[in-house]
């Protein structure tokens, strides 16, 4: 269960990012018509919609899960000592809530501007939010990287 729930997680990761990237580019092509369009709406939708997907996955797996997470609320001083168990018990999920957060605020704050200026508000909380997921991301090249692309292996 936590190896295919890990894989779903890995490849949610670039649903979120391809879409916030996608919302991004509307935004920025809303902000410079200064017109804002359904295409729009439901590019920001989408993002935020699979970004919340992927934390909800990324909870179960904080939660239920994770041994590594297991192993760091056993004894959660120790945990911020070692490099590795507080990366996964506080850095990545900070920065991740930190990211679906503001896609959230971004998202609401849109709709409660005139259509001439929701593209620039969408814009910067969007960059922002994909910034940040970008950011609280393991890379492959990091001291707690994981694959690009995590493949689940069935063995009989």
């Amino acid at each position: 269960m936590y190896a295919a729930t890990l894989a779903v997680h890995s490849w949610l990761r670039w649903v979120v990012l391809v879409l916030g990237v996608f919302a991004i580019v509307r935004a920025a092509s809303a902000a410079r018509a200064r017109r804002w369009t359904s295409a729009d709406d439901r590019a920001s939708r989408w993002f935020t919609l699979a970004f919340d997907v992927q934390f909800l996955v990324g909870l179960l797996l904080y939660l239920a899960l994770s041994p590594i997470t297991h192993a760091a609320m056993r004894d959660f001083g120790g945990a911020m000592h070692t490099a590795s168990l507080r990366y996964w018990a506080v850095e990545h999920p900070f920065g991740m809530i930190a990211g679906l957060a503001l896609a959230h605020v971004g998202r609401a704050r849109l709709r409660r501007q005139p259509p001439e200026r929701r593209g620039r508000t969408a814009l910067i909380f969007f960059i922002l939010a994909v910034i940040l997921a970008a950011a609280s991301i393991p890379w492959p090249a990091m001291s707690n990287g994981r694959p690009l692309i995590r493949v689940l292996r069935f063995e009989p």
